[in-house]
């Protein structure tokens, strides 16, 4: 009778060291396969933060705002009307993005 429990206890073992194997190897696989994809995709070059204008050095987000405010000054000193004025101010701030990622996209 021992002897039967023994030779159960000895499969159950068996069994169960075969599927830590078999476990064993699914994970092995399965890092490799991550750390492969890892080294395939490509890595972006800066991380970005969420913060506004991110992408850019900081000398460059001074330029846009300096030149910003240089052009508003322009437009309040040397346009007499005040509704072209404004018409200006807000031409301005709607292509002001466009013009920044012209100038300054270092994709080129």
């Amino acid at each position: 009778m021992s002897k039967e429990r023994a030779r159960l206890r000895a499969a159950r073992e068996a069994e169960r060291e075969r599927q830590r194997a078999a476990r064993a190897r699914t994970v092995a696989r399965r890092q490799r396969r991550r750390a492969l994809l890892r080294r395939l995709r490509p890595r972006w070059r800066g991380r970005r933060t969420g913060r506004l204008l991110a992408r850019r050095s900081r000398a460059e987000r001074a330029g846009i705002v300096v030149l910003t405010l240089a052009v508003l000054a322009l437009i309040w000193t040397l346009v007499p009307d005040p509704a072209l004025r404004i018409l200006l101010v807000v031409l301005l701030l709607l292509v002001l993005p466009a013009v920044v990622v012209i100038a300054l996209d270092r994709r080129t």
